[in-house]
């Protein structure tokens, strides 16, 4: 496949990892790159320069196609700074920015030969990133997992949106689970995709407990719900009596203080890692509909590229038989 994304990142595919938050480990980065997409490591749960630095280098251990770095950017954080430095010391090919305002470390690493994404969930913010000098924007959808936009808008109506209201090029995420869905973002516009629960759901996601992944596999498209909307950093997780709990003290008017505990990285932990869903939350997306096994990432690749191909040609034949009349 050849599209401005997969010129731009030196890949095979216009398929990219997302920063999944304590999941994206080299293991998982090394495996989606080695398959022709972008892997990703997500430098914020890491915690410190030197464990991302190690990361970094055993990701290169494990493979010699480029990857990148997810930073999470939150709005008063000053903390990834640090692991910034880390990540152009080790020249890395690609960074992704999510969370927050991306102008400083767009100022940061002007010069550096260092590719950019940047997440968005609106118009706004598409046309700031690329006003700043991002190589590409992915633009999430309603459907997605992990923190979304504002707005609720669909996938459907926000790529096309997205993608004339920018000159650079377009990742589609949310609710992509598949080969139909990498073809319905070309269709669209985008020029590639970014998929995050779905490769949870693959065996080098080796730091998610079976019982995460289960879930995805079992679960219905239904079984998500929003938490933190109330708090105006909207999330889609896994629906559990735990998250159902979180929703309903945000309805009685509960804080941010008030549910800090409830909503934190380690209550996330508890529940990727351990599968303690009495005491912690899993984010996921609408697409768990979509999931059905736990394969391979090469695997994943291949049945995606396959079925992609195959949806081709029907709409190729539709659209010829239309002509004919």
């Amino acid at each position: 496949m050849k599209t401005r994304i997969t010129e731009i990142f030196g890949i095979q595919y216009p398929i990219v990892q997302g920063g999944l938050a304590y999941l994206a480990y080299a293991e998982l980065a090394s495996a989606v790159s080695n398959a022709g997409g972008l892997g990703q490591i997500t430098a914020a749960t890491l915690g410190t320069p030197e464990k991302l630095r190690e990361e970094i280098r055993r990701v290169r251990a494990m493979t010699d196609k480029p990857f990148g770095v997810n930073f999470a950017i939150a709005r008063h954080d000053g903390h990834y700074k640090d692991l910034l430095e880390v990540a152009i010391e080790e020249k890395v090919p690609a960074i992704s920015i999510t969370g927050g305002n991306p102008q400083p470390v767009f100022e940061r690493i002007k010069g550096e030969n260092i590719k950019t994404l940047v997440l968005v969930s609106g118009v706004r913010q598409a046309q700031k990133a690329e006003e700043l000098g991002a190589d590409a924007v992915m633009a999430v959808g309603q459907e997605g997992g992990g923190h979304l936009g504002r707005d609720d808008i669909g996938t459907m109506v926000l790529i096309p949106r997205v993608v004339e209201s920018v000159s650079i090029p377009v990742l589609a995420s949310g609710g992509i689970g598949d080969g139909r869905g990498l073809l319905a973002a070309f269709a669209l516009g985008a020029e590639g995709i970014e998929m995050g629960t779905r490769f949870i759901a693959t065996q080098e996601c080796v730091h998610a407990n079976s019982v995460y992944k289960e879930a995805l596999v079992n679960g219905k498209e239904t079984d998500t719900v929003i938490i933190k909307k109330t708090l105006g950093h909207p999330g889609r997780v896994l629906e559990s009596k735990y998250t159902n709990d979180i929703i309903e003290r945000e309805h009685k008017g509960a804080t941010y203080e008030d549910l800090k505990d409830m909503i934190s990285g380690k209550a996330n932990c508890k529940y990727i890692y351990n599968g303690n869903d009495r005491e912690g939350f899993g984010w996921a997306g609408q697409v768990i509909g979509l999931i059905n096994n736990v394969p391979t990432v090469q695997e994943l690749f291949d049945e995606m590229i396959s079925t992609a191909e195959q949806g081709k040609q029907r709409l190729i034949n539709i659209l010829e038989t239309t002509k004919n009349y």
